[in-house]
């Protein structure tokens, strides 16, 4: 690309980026009080710094961004009929939230879940999302993002704004949306509506658009690396520290979930193993067969996806189906650690991104198909709104009272680490042009704040009685459907009471043998999705139908966040040793990515199994750990943020990220001491492991959950490695948050501090910021379209 720096310089410009400056002034690096210089920013134009010189494009291509006026003209234009449907959205929200949140009855009706949901999150998206856009972030189009000027084929290039929305949903979206709130609806249904909600408008959208806009101004730099590069040496060697260990944590999980899901189905490993081929041909068809040509590339994939779905099915009652793809969960496991290092060394455009936006029209679809059943449908909830574990801390699902355990068991929803570290990772390496962060990042958090909503909805439509025989441990349960019945019923739920016949019709019209004790959430929300979705289209003979569709989708779900997640391990690694040894900050040097890679599958891929052939499952050795960890992590990542909001000079808006950060590191901090100092055993790691220890040394054979010798040793072990592990990382967090404050500080008393971004560099490429071009954003494209091809910039990407 003619315009291009060398790569020799882009690394130079790397290693001094903590102390660049452009000009006598930092580059975005407005002051409140400049009301002129505020106003030049309002539309994504660029300081004075940062402009770039008139001749740095082509002087025979259009220009590389809007013009921001026209765009602030764009914006402000308000029509009679704009108004009015904003004032409708906003009506219908608030009629939507008095209905559950005020008006109080035996029942209330899911319709009002999905008005309150998607009437807030247009309105958040529309106002709050371009005022941090207009105030904070600040985008300029006429910059080249990371995706154009450090453009390899590999790991760096532009991707069209759909392809990188479905690449960064899916690969954001992992078992929290679907599990979590599943589990928190023990507690009622309005807590987790609230959270989920209000939550991802305030702190999950956020942290994830601002740590996606201020990586992409860096390179591409992963959460650990700016960390490092704005908290100083402490601060950031503790970030890199955390952000690794969780990352691997994560994976684990994730990767340990999918095999739980699709151990011994044929079906679901058919589907969901056809979906790599199919991602490789839309590779290779948008790169070489018909370069630029989404729309017709997602209509191919949409059907082959359709038809690996519904092949699953007579696959799997077919004997050589069974004989080729029924797996255990150990060979499994194997699998998907090889899977999972293939595809982070395998180039993006090839398998990850189209796989990723394959992946997407299965879960949007089917969240959209969902959304539109509860409608035609209109199931009533009889949950309470604050049931009676609210308050209680021996929830039988979930132990922990409502403040603060809600909070870390609705994670990805409402606000996710985990997000950070992709908005870090793979994203800011693919983005087109600036301004896209605000639908991806922010966008892309709001779907996945649905996806949660819709999960919890499908959990408190069926039978309360059912939910808690499904949810409860076989240790209360028994395993058997007699002892379900007695131990539900000894809860004292209201107007719940619950027969044998319930149970067993349940499993029979799921087609599984017993629906009792089948814990961790995935499979609750697949019988309530059923039972919706069947209410709909196919009635009862379907529901078996919908039941596996449901469980396939939540493998697939899953799975994508794996490989992302593999990949962005990769980066973390690769910029944490780049620290000590230069050269593995080179993403062009194969050897380096390929060493960083074995080395952190083979650290998660232990832990998987490990887990996998634990005696308890391995779910419960570290699933407690995730939710925690993972707001661990967000606070890290707010803390950051907030770091480098105040570098620049952004005082007055500074409360956009003080907020969910002060809430996030309330939570996850009190979280922490109850799980390391509560002297409930259902609470507390090591009330737990006293508790086992003191009945093993009383020469007992069994214990709570445990019902061998072997289990009891296994709960005494992982409570160390539980109780440990949350030790490490409440210290590494707290660690950071001083230093972002001191920083934040630092930078308040100085008017602003040294800038890390990259130099700005001229575009000469273009893209709208949105999935529909608005009227100057077309006219553009009209100026592009005209330019014949071999005038037109060299593009590595799709």
């Amino acid at each position: 690309m003619g315009s291009h720096r060398s790569d020799d310089d882009r690394r130079t410009d790397d290693q001094a980026g903590g102390s660049h400056r452009d000009g006598d002034h930092r580059v975005d690096g407005h002051r409140d009080g400049d009301h002129d210089h505020d106003q030049r920013h309002a539309a994504g134009a660029a300081s004075p710094a940062a402009t770039l010189a008139p001749d740095a494009p082509d002087a025979d291509l259009p220009p590389a961004a809007v013009d921001a006026d026209a765009l602030e003209a764009e914006h402000r234009r308000w029509t009679p009929a704009k108004i009015a449907l904003w004032v409708a959205i906003a009506l219908l929200g608030g009629v939507a939230w008095v209905m559950l949140a005020l008006v109080r009855g035996e029942t209330v009706n899911a319709i009002w879940f999905v008005f309150a949901a998607v009437a807030t999150y247009l309105i958040a998206y529309r106002f709050y999302s371009r005022y941090i856009e207009r105030w904070i972030t600040r985008p300029d189009d006429r910059r080249a993002t990371p995706a154009e000027y450090k453009a390899n084929g590999r790991d760096y290039m532009p991707t069209d704004r759909r392809v990188l929305y479905g690449h960064h949903f899916a690969a954001i979206a992992g078992a929290g949306p679907l599990v979590g709130p599943v589990l928190a609806a023990q507690m009622g249904y309005l807590p987790g509506t609230i959270w989920i909600i209000v939550g991802v408008v305030l702190a999950g959208a956020v942290q994830d658009y601002l740590v996606l806009f201020f990586s992409m101004r860096r390179g591409g730099r992963s959460l650990g690396q700016m960390a490092r590069d704005e908290l100083g040496v402490i601060g950031g060697i503790a970030a890199q520290l955390a952000t690794l260990v969780i990352m691997v944590i994560i994976v684990a999980i994730l990767a340990l979930v999918v095999v739980n899901a699709l151990g011994e189905s044929t079906w679901g490993v058919f589907s969901v193993g056809m979906t790599i081929p199919i991602a490789l041909f839309m590779g290779v068809y948008l790169r070489f067969i018909r370069p630029g040509r989404v729309t017709e590339v997602s209509l191919i994939g949409f059907v082959l996806l359709i038809l690996a779905i519904v092949a699953g099915r007579w696959v799997g009652e077919s004997e050589w189906g069974n004989a080729l793809f029924h797996l255990d969960k150990v060979t499994l496991a194997w699998m998907i650690i090889i899977y999972g290092f293939i595809a982070a060394v395998l180039p993006v455009w090839l398998l990850l991104a189209p796989r990723d936006y394959l992946s997407t029209f299965m879960k949007i679809g089917t969240i959209a198909l969902l959304a539109i059943a509860i409608i035609v449908v209109r199931p009533e909830v009889s949950v309470p709104a604050f049931s009676e574990f609210a308050g209680k801390e021996n929830g039988p699902v979930v132990p922990g009272s409502l403040f603060p355990f809600l909070f870390v068991t609705i994670a990805c929803g409402a606000l996710s680490g985990f997000h950070a570290l992709i908005a870090s990772g793979t994203t800011p390496k693919l983005i087109e042009k600036e301004r896209q962060t605000r639908l991806i990042g922010y966008g892309g958090m709001l779907m996945e704040s649905f996806v949660a909503i819709m999960a919890l909805v499908a959990a408190i439509s069926i039978d309360r009685g059912i939910y808690f025989a499904m949810n409860s441990s076989a240790a209360a349960t028994g395993g058997t459907v007699e002892g379900a019945v007695a131990f539900v019923n000894s809860l004292g739920l209201q107007n719940v009471n619950l027969t044998p016949d319930m149970l067993t019709q349940t499993a029979n019209d799921v087609g599984e043998q017993s629906i009792v004790s089948r814990t961790g959430g995935a499979p609750t929300l697949a019988v309530g999705m059923a039972h919706i979705m069947q209410q709909w289209f196919g009635g009862g003979g379907m529901m078996s139908f919908w039941y596996h569709f449901a469980i396939m989708f939540e493998a697939l779900f899953i799975l994508t966040a794996v490989d992302a997640g593999t990949r962005v391990a990769r980066f973390m690694l690769q910029d944490s040793l780049g620290n000590v040894i230069p050269r593995f900050r080179d993403a062009s040097w194969t050897v380096g990515s390929w060493i960083t890679t074995a080395i952190m599958v083979a650290a998660w891929g232990a832990i998987l199994i490990m887990g996998v052939t634990d005696p308890l499952g391995g779910i419960n050795t570290l699933f407690p750990l995730f939710g925690i960890a993972n707001q661990l992590l967000a606070a890290i990542a707010l803390a950051v943020c907030m770091a480098i909001i105040a570098r620049r000079g952004v005082v007055g808006k500074l409360w956009v990220v003080v907020v969910p950060l002060a809430f996030a590191a309330v939570v996850t901090i009190t979280a922490s001491m109850f799980k390391i100092f509560s002297p409930v055993p259902a609470v507390g790691y090591w009330a737990q492991n006293a508790s086992f220890r003191d009945a093993l040394a009383a020469g007992k054979t069994s214990f709570g959950t445990a019902k061998t010798t072997e289990a009891m040793d296994a709960v005494v072990r992982n409570t160390v490695i539980q109780g440990t592990l949350s030790i490490i990382f409440v210290t590494l967090a707290i660690i950071v948050i001083i230093a972002a404050i001191v920083t934040t500080l630092r930078a308040l008393r100085h008017g602003g501090g040294p800038d890390s971004e990259d130099p700005p560099v001229a575009s000469r490429i273009y893209a709208p910021a949105g999935f529909v071009p608005n009227r100057v954003e077309k006219e553009l494209e009209q100026r592009w379209a005209a330019v014949p091809a071999e005038a037109q910039p060299q593009r590595v990407g799709h």
